[in-house]
């Protein structure tokens, strides 16, 4: 089955939090889609990524110089196609940056092609371990929020009927500990002790900061403090683990594979958190999950639940999916929860469309 072209696009969605009626920030976020297209009638596969940045546009152009580069190739040998875009482009551009996200939404399009053309979903393909996940609501609790917002869209999002929802620390502005335990304090006390709160300090505490205002925060019971350090600080990170009962979840800001294992020697986390943009797509994502598997450590996902659901579920140490509603609008229909669970989507390969109406709507 032979590759015969591509087509990309770049896609400005509006910078909404839909899941508890937050504000709208100014900006957009704008993705990156990608179908590439086989020799195959009407068998064609999706990828997509996302840069977060002014250089959408210099991603959008390496997507499509890799697409080129493997016209002719036999999508379904999807290793052989990335280990060639690696030595032909990556060699020299480095393991991480454009080059990694852009290689990523190749390599989601050919694992779609690949589970279309096997009549199953991306899930099986990838193990099949269930077919549902737990997840968790994630951006309703932000920290450019004010608190007032965050009380009640916790409520709300509990009423909803969500299990787990992530807030942030590290607030904006003059802040102390005091203000940021009574931050976690009151979003405890609006959802009751029994949903599991997860709290993102987003790289912004150095390692003392971390474990005092993380001992200070221990008795409302989070279940991860995430990213607490800077992302390659191992050793601090691993200072940080070592001195709290709350797991310490990091992994999002790190390119491939290489990264999670000086970050797994170091004891640095409880929990890896895997981006599949950032990890080289879902043929890294897998990788690295088994590389989790083996430091008997669970995985959760960054971003993009559309295309998480198919890998958390595939994996027997996938602990839970975050559902981060950015990209749902490029899709038809996408997962969505139901009691605090995802359904794996029964169609094959990952189950999406991309929605043409809008992505000609938000079109660059």
């Amino acid at each position: 089955m032979k590759i015969i072209g591509h087509h990309s696009s770049i896609a400005r969605l509006p910078a909404d939090e839909p899941l508890a009626n937050g504000p709208t920030v100014a900006g957009t976020r704008d993705f990156v889609t990608l179908t590439l297209h086989t020799d195959q009638p009407g068998l064609t596969g999706i990828g997509v990524t996302y840069f977060g940045g002014p250089l959408t546009a210099a991603l959008r152009h390496t997507v499509d110089l890799l697409a080129a580069m493997i016209v002719g190739d036999d999508a379904l040998r999807i290793e052989a196609i990335g280990d060639k875009l690696r030595i032909a482009a990556g060699a020299s551009a480095g393991p991480g940056g454009l080059f990694t996200l852009a290689l990523s939404a190749i390599d989601i399009a050919l694992w779609d092609i690949k589970g279309k053309a096997l009549g199953v979903s991306v899930s099986t393909l990838a193990g099949g371990h269930r077919t549902s996940v737990p997840t968790y609501a994630s951006g309703a609790l932000m920290r450019h929020f004010t608190l007032e917002q965050g009380v009640r869209a916790a409520q709300h999002l509990a009423e909803q009927g969500w299990r787990q929802m992530k807030t942030q620390l590290a607030l904006p502005g003059p802040t102390t500990p005091a203000l940021e335990e009574a931050r976690i304090r009151l979003i405890r006390e609006a959802i009751g002790p029994d949903i599991d709160l997860m709290c993102d300090i987003n790289q912004r505490w150095d390692v003392r900061q971390a474990i005092s205002i993380g001992q200070r925060v221990e008795q409302y019971g989070l279940f991860w403090l995430e990213d607490v350090v800077a992302h390659d600080d191992y050793p601090g990170l691993a200072s940080v683990a070592r001195a709290l009962h709350t797991p310490i979840a990091a992994g999002e800001y790190v390119y491939g594979p290489v990264p999670f294992r000086h970050m797994l020697e170091a004891r640095s986390v409880d929990i890896v958190m895997i981006d599949v943009l950032r990890a080289g797509g879902i043929s890294g994502w897998l990788k690295i999950a088994g590389m989790a598997q083996a430091f008997n450590l669970p995985v959760v996902s960054h971003l993009l639940p559309e295309i998480h659901v198919h890998l958390v579920s595939a994996i027997p140490n996938g602990l839970t999916v975050e559902y981060m509603p950015w990209s749902g609008a490029l899709f038809r229909e996408v997962p969505r929860m139901h009691e605090g669970m995802l359904a794996v989507p029964q169609r094959v390969g990952l189950g999406l469309e991309f929605d043409e109406d809008a992505l000609a709507r938000y079109r660059d």
